[in-house]
């Protein structure tokens, strides 16, 4: 047919090649931002299922259905959503699941993103969150009320490292009737997996080890439970939290290394908090892998390795981590964590700087907590920066 129209038509549609006899060795991006169709029928049953025929770029991609079906067989999820963004996965589960005067209950210490939305529940629809410790079953019990919906916690919190008693609050969560919801990007699928301590669903920032590389914003959640992916689902395609395919393509071209990145990052953080625990210009350092955190055992039962992000407190408070933030050369004054490269930054400025000093407090960051999120770089040349930093 192509050769019976003119030529301004067929610039417009040109062939596809369709792989026959072999496939490609890595995941094709598709970008397009839609499908076509030779059955109307198939494309109406399209739109209302995310396992049917690809439609709109909105609702599913290849290349993003490879990354979700990817990373929900790392959690032993039922099913997964992408979205553009941490917080997209974030909200998408929050918003999708929470109505106006709905209750929920929060760990203490969160990512400042994170609670900043929790704040913006409560002021704009009339919601309520209590706090509790990450570990107390029984805190849990007592704050749960008819309208409780959920449970959300971090794995290892963010900033302190505080690791969550899955198994236990999880537990405690079903046994009440609300959901579970645990952010893992501390941790990835490589050091734990919620899902197998019972979670009902699980977020990340894909940003951050599962893309590895520092190139990428990206977001997923994963759920235990077909029926509960599907009614979430729904509520995406609507608020339109959805990623790009290039992005996913990045995402899990990233994830090919996670394994021998995470065991790189592990070590190199073993390395450095051991050394600044002895340093006399660090007042603590909080970092789930030394005997003198508080979360030391749990973390020894409930994941294969402790992470690569952790914080320390300067003897001379925020004079002091502003001094030292200024004098690295080799780590990087950035935001994130997670990739390749050492980052550092200052909480109470940056990443947790919406909470109020209340707040703050319960977080347990103080004016001068440096978070730094160690790389794969050689751990010597790490350590001999931070020296001259804290010199």
């Amino acid at each position: 047919m192509s050769s019976e129209l003119r030529p301004e038509t067929r610039t417009v549609h040109v062939p596809h090649v369709t792989v026959e006899g072999s496939r490609p060795i890595a995941v094709p991006i598709y970008q397009t931002s839609g499908f076509v169709f030779d059955d109307p029928a198939l494309m109406a049953e399209s739109m209302g299922r995310p396992d049917k025929s690809f439609f709109y770029g909105r609702y599913s991609n290849p290349t993003v259905r490879s990354l979700e079906e990817a990373v929900s067989g790392l959690e032993g999820g039922a099913g997964a959503i992408a979205t553009g963004s941490g917080m997209g996965a974030i909200n998408t589960v929050l918003l999708g699941l929470l109505k106006p005067g709905d209750h929920m209950v929060a760990q203490n210490s969160l990512y400042g993103g994170t609670a900043a939305m929790l704040n913006e529940l409560v002021a704009r629809f009339g919601m309520e969150v209590s706090y509790v410790p990450e570990n107390d079953p029984a805190a849990l019990r007592a704050a749960v009320r008819p309208q409780t919906r959920l449970l959300y916690m971090e794995t290892i919190s963010n900033p302190m490292t505080l690791v969550a008693d899955l198994p236990a609050m999880c537990a405690t969560a079903r046994e009440l009737g609300i959901l579970s919801v645990v952010d893992n990007t501390f941790a990835s699928p490589l050091l734990c997996r919620p899902i197998e301590h019972g979670a009902d669903i699980v977020v990340h920032s894909s940003t951050k080890y599962l893309s590895g590389h520092t190139d990428v914003v990206g977001g997923i959640a994963v759920f235990a439970d077909e029926e509960l992916y599907q009614r979430v689902w729904r509520f995406n395609i609507e608020l339109g939290a959805s990623p790009d395919p290039f992005a996913a393509w990045l995402t899990l071209r990233g994830m090919q290394t996670l394994a021998l990145r995470m065991e790189r990052h592990c070590a190199n953080a073993r390395i450095l908090a051991t050394r600044l625990a002895e340093h006399p210009a660090v007042a603590a350092v909080h970092w789930p892998g030394l005997a003198s955190h508080p979360s030391y055992e749990l973390a020894g039962k409930l994941l294969s390795g402790c992470g690569g992000v952790f914080s320390f407190d300067l003897t001379g408070g925020r004079e002091a981590g502003e001094r030292f933030m200024s004098s690295v050369r080799l780590a990087l004054l950035a935001p994130s964590l997670g990739g390749v490269e050492t980052l550092i930054l200052h909480p109470a400025t940056t990443s947790h700087r919406s909470l109020n000093a209340e707040e703050l407090r319960r977080s347990g960051i103080g004016e001068g907590t440096v978070r730094i999120a160690v790389g794969i770089e050689h751990p010597e040349d790490l350590w001999a920066d931070l020296q001259r930093a804290l010199a």
